[in-house]
């Protein structure tokens, strides 16, 4: 079994959690945040989920890069060309790009 799992989600302070809709058709696999569409709000659902599921397993971490991304964020932008949100496992970018309970839970799965 491996360690914790890292998962850290970058995204802008403004930024919506997917390129789809809020509303009561999504499938996001999140509830404590429906109607908001906000990342920083997914985040925190997200956050309170994968903790009830994994417990310290899994450590989540927000990035907010409005005001400058840290140097290891912008060589990934300049490199692969991420969709925002981006989502990275121990470091791996992954091709997510929204905030999306079962797709970060399988990357999780592939990790433990």
């Amino acid at each position: 079994m491996a360690g914790t799992v890292h998962i850290e989600v970058v995204g802008l302070k403004i930024s919506e959690c997917s390129p789809f809709p809020c509303d009561e058709n999504r499938t996001c696999g999140l509830s404590g945040c429906l109607y908001s569409g906000k990342l920083v709000d997914a985040f925190r659902e997200l956050k309170s989920v994968l903790h009830e599921t994994y417990g310290d397993r899994v450590d989540l971490k927000l990035t907010l890069v409005d005001d400058g991304a840290p140097e290891y964020i912008r060589t990934i932008i300049e490199r692969d060309f991420p969709p925002i949100p981006m989502v990275l496992v121990n470091g791996r970018v992954t091709k997510i790009g929204r905030i999306t309970l079962d797709r970060i839970k399988a990357e999780i799965e592939k990790e433990l």
